[in-house]
């Protein structure tokens, strides 16, 4: 498995979901990861060993077709050393050196797990696809256009992939003493990413401040494993840096967070009421249509333009929304991928 990574653990956790969920079914079964993810740590839990090699960007002057040069070679390495029957990439654009390596390898059957279709006149050329065997679209809470580009490729399509079961998350009672939470507060969790805390102005920061107003409020922000770490100076703030976060789902009463692909499913799959700033220059990421599905399910509210009355607003409408919020059936795509990929390999045995 090759998971890539760009500024989150989409790639990765998609990736490990399914892993899991294959060596759950067939113990038997050898995964090997091979990433640009510095994350190597938390694959140890679950038995996988892996490769590691860092991003271009990690390298002083290196050229892109220098280190794809190096990822063909170390790959090459890799398939040589432990013969593998299946070789699944994920991520948004595959990587020269990676398809050099593939290239002609009929024995090994080849997956790409890619979020969304493939659009017409974007970057990724055809024959780019066409070195794989199958590809694999996970789904999304909004429908994907239909303009997409024309290939012979097999499609698979199945829910969004979510990396926990109900049944893994700790207890209430447990989340909030691990993380030093009092069992009678109001426990909001935060998840935005860009900027700075401490910077008044940043929408993290108008956020955190009017949280904190409410005595009874405790606010958890999460930070990133692979980001900086947070200098917080706000009183009742706690810091959240582990993986993944959702196993403390049950111990938070409300959510504040932008409106990302994986975050946005773990909260809709554990039932958790949401307040969503959508970043509106995502590119090919519609976050605004995906987070707008929340407000017309009844768990979730949308807030376009940020501003310290508009949240102020949208906070007190998000206290009120936590009282009553449906339960939304979800099926996780993880499950049914992985049994689907076990078929393929024991048929190709």
């Amino acid at each position: 498995m090759f998971p890539t990574n760009g500024v989150g653990f989409g790639h990765f956790t998609r990736m490990l979901s399914i892993a899991k969920r294959m060596k759950k079914i067939n113990s038997d079964l050898e995964i090997v990861f091979f990433t640009t993810m510095p994350t190597l740590n938390l694959l140890k839990h679950y038995g996988i060993p892996a490769h590691h090699i860092s991003g271009r960007k990690y390298f002083k002057n290196m050229s892109a077709e220098e280190w794809n040069a190096l990822l063909e070679d170390e790959l090459n390495i890799c398939l040589e050393t432990h013969r593998p029957s299946m070789f699944m990439f994920d991520g948004a654009f595959p990587y020269r050196g990676m398809l050099r390596s593939i290239q002609g390898k009929s024995s090994i059957n080849k997956i790409w797990m890619r979020r969304g279709t493939f659009r017409k006149n974007s970057s990724i050329p055809t024959d780019s696809i066409e070195h794989f065997d199958a590809i694999i679209h996970p789904g999304d809470s909004v429908s994907p256009t239909s303009d997409s580009l024309d290939h012979d490729v097999k499609i698979i399509k199945c829910p969004p992939i979510v990396m926990l079961e109900e049944n893994e998350l700790f207890s209430r009672e447990k989340a909030r003493l691990r993380l030093g939470l009092p069992e009678e507060a109001i426990v909001v969790y935060v998840q935005l990413g860009a900027g700075e805390i401490n910077d008044i102005n940043s929408e993290i920061s108008l956020t955190v401040s009017t949280l904190v107003k409410n005595p009874k409020i405790h606010v958890v922000i999460g930070e990133s494993l692979i980001g900086e770490r947070i200098d917080n100076t706000f009183p009742r703030v706690h810091i959240l840096r582990d993986y993944p976060n959702s196993m403390y789902f049950n111990g938070f009463d409300a959510t504040v967070q932008a409106g990302g692909y994986n975050s946005f499913h773990e909260t809709r799959t554990f039932s958790l009421p949401a307040l969503f700033y959508p970043n509106m220059n995502t590119g090919m990421d519609d976050q605004l249509a995906r987070c707008k599905v929340a407000e017309n399910e009844g768990w979730g509210l949308v807030l376009e333009n940020r501003s310290q009355k508009s949240i102020e607003g949208a906070i007190s409408r998000l206290l009120d929304l936590r009282n009553n919020i449906p339960k939304i059936d979800c099926n996780n795509g993880g499950d049914e991928i992985s049994k689907e990929l076990l078929t393929m390999i024991q048929r190709d045995m």
